[in-house]
């Protein structure tokens, strides 16, 4: 029995030391097992950092701008929607569409034989007006010379007084018969004048030049003028292509910060790049008020240049961008890193947790912001702050940092 007791030595060991033993192997055991379930919660619900697009600063422009609220529209600085004043048949359509004319050129002509006719009737009236003059006044000159020949006598009492009386009296009738005849004559001119208008209110002329756009009649056609308060289809519609402009409107809170001569872009949806040779011309000195809609005040840029001007059609829809102000060489952020408060959100190397920054703003518009403080050219500020998660004390890790456009 000594030999066996020897040979297994847990024997000999008291069964409450061994009990002790036991419990305390099982609670390590339970606590390497609480420790390995709580590591890995921890590891499976840890926060997972969010994937940010970093920026980093540079110098260059920030311009203020004001833009349009709605669509504009082009506009020809010179537009001519003409009608005859007169009633009748067209006798004359010397132009056709897309003609280019001078001003002055005759568009159209209603019949007017007529009144020709009446024209050829009062300049010959004037002419028979004249040769009437010529023999009023060549009597009255006769009895001038009359009147004085009597004269020299009756002073020599060779004539009576009653001859001289009569003589006398003959020559001023006669002087106004020759007065009565050259007012004829300007009579005449006069008729000759209204009708020489009344064929001209048959005619259409170009006021300006410009380019024939619309024909609304054919030759042999009976036209009438449009009635008071309805307007109808112009016979000739005329425009001068050479000057064009944007006609936009403009909200009533940012309308009074422009003022004319501005510098302004243009941007057509028929074309792709943006046409900056331009100016404001007119502001107008009203607010427009239409049910449901924004008040806003219409504001006209004109494009100068041909290279502005060329394609460009009235009618197409076009935006315009007023500049307010420009900056050169500033540290500008794309605006669209700029959170509430005129912070920023930056990447902190050590912790890579992501911090709010203010900075203190200048100049400022839809794509860049000036810094003015807080912020230097080289430093890198979160751009992507619209993604879920990126917020301030959020664990992130960065992209490749964009490119400065």
């Amino acid at each position: 029995m000594a030999g066996l007791a020897e040979r297994n030595p847990l024997r000999a060991v008291p069964k409450s030391c061994r009990s002790i033993h036991n419990a305390r192997v099982r609670y390590l055991i339970l606590f390497v097992v609480v420790l390995g379930l709580g590591a890995g919660g921890w590891w499976f619900t840890r926060p997972k950092p969010v994937t940010v697009t970093l920026h980093t600063l540079s110098t260059g422009t920030v311009r203020s701008t004001v833009a349009n609220t709605r669509v504009g529209t082009v506009e020809a600085c010179h537009r001519a929607k003409m009608s005859p004043s007169a009633a009748g048949q067209v006798a004359s359509l010397p132009v056709s569409k897309g003609q280019q004319v001078a001003a002055g050129t005759m568009l159209m002509e209603i019949w007017n034989d007529d009144l020709r006719a009446q024209l050829r009737h009062t300049e010959a009236e004037i002419t028979a007006a004249g040769r009437r003059v010529d023999e009023a006044c060549t009597q009255a000159a006769g009895a001038h010379r009359e009147a004085s020949r009597l004269q020299r006598m009756a002073g020599r009492k060779l004539v009576s007084e009653d001859a001289l009386d009569v003589a006398l009296t003959r020559a001023n009738a006669a002087d106004a018969t020759c007065a009565a005849a050259r007012a004829n004559v300007n009579v005449a001119r006069e008729s000759s004048a209204v009708v020489t208008e009344q064929i001209e209110k048959t005619r259409l002329r170009a006021p300006f030049a410009g380019v024939v756009a619309e024909l609304n009649a054919k030759l042999g056609e009976f036209i009438t003028p449009s009635p008071t308060g309805i307007p109808t289809l112009p016979a000739v519609d005329l425009i001068d292509m050479s000057c064009l402009y944007v006609s936009a409107p403009i909200d009533e809170v940012d309308a009074p910060q422009i003022k004319t001569g501005m510098p302004a872009c243009v941007s057509l949806d028929a074309f792709a790049d943006k046409r900056c040779n331009a100016e404001v011309r007119r502001i107008a000195p009203y607010v427009l008020d239409r049910e449901k809609q924004a008040r806003t005040v219409e504001v006209e840029v004109e494009l100068k240049g041909e290279h502005d001007l060329q394609g460009l059609l009235p009618g197409y829809s076009a935006d315009i961008e007023v500049l307010l102000a420009q900056h050169e060489n500033v540290v500008r952020i794309p605006s669209e890193a700029v959170i509430k408060g005129n912070k920023v959100l930056v990447l902190d190397a050590a912790t890579h947790r992501l911090q709010e920054k203010t900075f203190t703003p200048g100049l400022a518009n839809w794509e860049f912001t000036e810094v003015k403080a807080g912020l230097e050219a080289g430093a890198s500020v979160v751009l992507s702050v619209g993604r879920d998660g990126v917020k301030a004390g959020a664990l992130a890790i960065a992209e490749t940092p964009d490119a400065e456009p």
